[in-house]
């Protein structure tokens, strides 16, 4: 099972829960992304008309594909139940949560699936914080040795 992970999701924001979703893709869009070559910045997904979409991930287009590429950040649509849909919208309407991608992962079948959390934003103080804590982490892990 590969994955690839959103390393600023727990930087930016305080994970409040999290969903495991489909995720609609072309065939050059598999090839990159098992390829690895993904890039999460500044991506975000949102509920519109019903259906949970995907923007702004960054899928480069895969070398070998010609005229058959994809475009790179366009808005995908992703795979959800629609009572989690219904939960996702009024929890960002209400609460001011946002939706962030925290990681892609290719399961066992070959099948692609994306993780997203339901976050709040972090202050500058908070994550100025979660550093110190990590770091005290670090150090006490190193002493213990």
């Amino acid at each position: 099972m590969k994955s690839i992970k959103n390393r600023r999701a727990s930087h930016e924001y305080y994970i409040v829960q999290s969903f495991e979703a489909g995720i609609v893709l072309q065939g050059t869009e598999i090839k990159s992304i098992r390829a690895g070559k993904v890039n999460f910045k500044d991506s975000f997904a949102k509920v519109e008309r019903g259906e949970c979409w995907l923007h702004n991930l960054h899928i480069s287009p895969w070398e070998k594909a010609s005229y058959f590429n994809h475009d790179a950040e366009r808005k995908r649509k992703l795979l959800l139940h629609k009572h989690e849909i219904n939960r996702l919208k009024t929890k960002v309407d209400e609460q001011g949560m946002t939706l962030v991608p925290l990681e892609i992962v290719i399961n066992e079948q070959g099948r692609c699936k994306i993780i997203i959390a339901l976050a709040k934003g972090k202050k500058y103080f908070d994550k100025r914080d979660s550093l110190h804590q990590k770091d005290l982490q670090r150090d006490r892990e190193r002493h213990e040795d």
